[in-house]
């Protein structure tokens, strides 16, 4: 397989808080791997790291094989990485076909007919399509979340990142979601997830990482994590002899 993603001792602080202690892990292309952690472990900022708002004090990033430590956010957008926020951040006062026409055309470089017919294939492939003409301040949780779905799609990613998406919804929603995101996965977009909704992510990744403190501390078969002593007490607070 191809090594879509490299993450090589990287580390960043804010004086005395560590938001990345020298992880290391690789993506495959095609792959999806799940990131669990406690709130405050640095997950969010791995994600910043990786689109490039975030500046390491050391390490390395290589996406598809180029170091790309020093790029700007906006040319990591463009070599393909995008990503949903854990708030969705839609332009309200637009549509939800021009929110999607932005990252059409800022992102992935699209123009004209070209964008507007991808648009609506990314907003019938996210269950938008109905709503295309309403406007995004008005959408329930579930299709605003489905809207930086669209939004992220529309960059024509290779490498997405998810944030928290399935947070804040009810169970059917979350189901709804998570079967959206399956598809997406098995059309061949390589996924990165961060999820505290867990039966969410195990439905959906090959392989699991844990992070605490800014370190990874587990990485493995999702189950296999999910059932070690190490993973239940930093991250679900259980004892060991529990």
């Amino acid at each position: 397989m191809t090594t879509i993603l490299n993450l090589q001792d990287l580390s960043k602080a804010f004086g005395a808080v560590t938001v990345a202690d020298a992880l290391n892990y690789q993506v495959q292309q095609g792959e999806a791997l799940g990131v669990i952690g406690p709130n405050g472990a640095g997950k969010t900022s791995m994600f910043n790291l990786i689109t490039g708002t975030l500046k390491p004090n050391s390490g390395r990033i290589d996406f598809d094989g180029q170091n790309v430590t020093k790029w700007s956010a906006a040319r990591r957008s463009h070599a393909g990485i995008a990503r949903s926020f854990q708030v969705p951040q839609p332009f309200s006062g637009m549509t939800v076909f021009e929110n999607a026409m932005i990252a059409a055309t800022q992102s992935a470089g699209l123009r004209g007919h070209q964008a507007e017919r991808f648009c609506l294939e990314v907003l019938d492939q996210t269950e938008l399509l109905p709503k295309a003409n309403v406007l995004a301040g008005s959408l329930t949780l579930l299709e605003r979340k489905r809207l930086e779905l669209t939004r992220a799609l529309c960059a024509k990613p290779r490498l997405l990142l998810l944030d928290e998406i399935a947070g804040g919804l009810t169970e059917a929603e979350c189901k709804s979601l998570v079967q959206t995101i399956k598809d997406i996965h098995a059309s061949g977009v390589t996924i990165i997830w961060i999820e505290h909704v867990v039966h969410a992510l195990l439905a959906v990744v090959d392989r699991l990482i844990v992070i605490d403190f800014g370190k990874k501390i587990a990485e493995g078969e999702p189950q296999t994590i999910m059932e070690s002593t190490e993973v239940k007490e930093i991250y679900l607070g259980i004892e060991a002899d529990a």
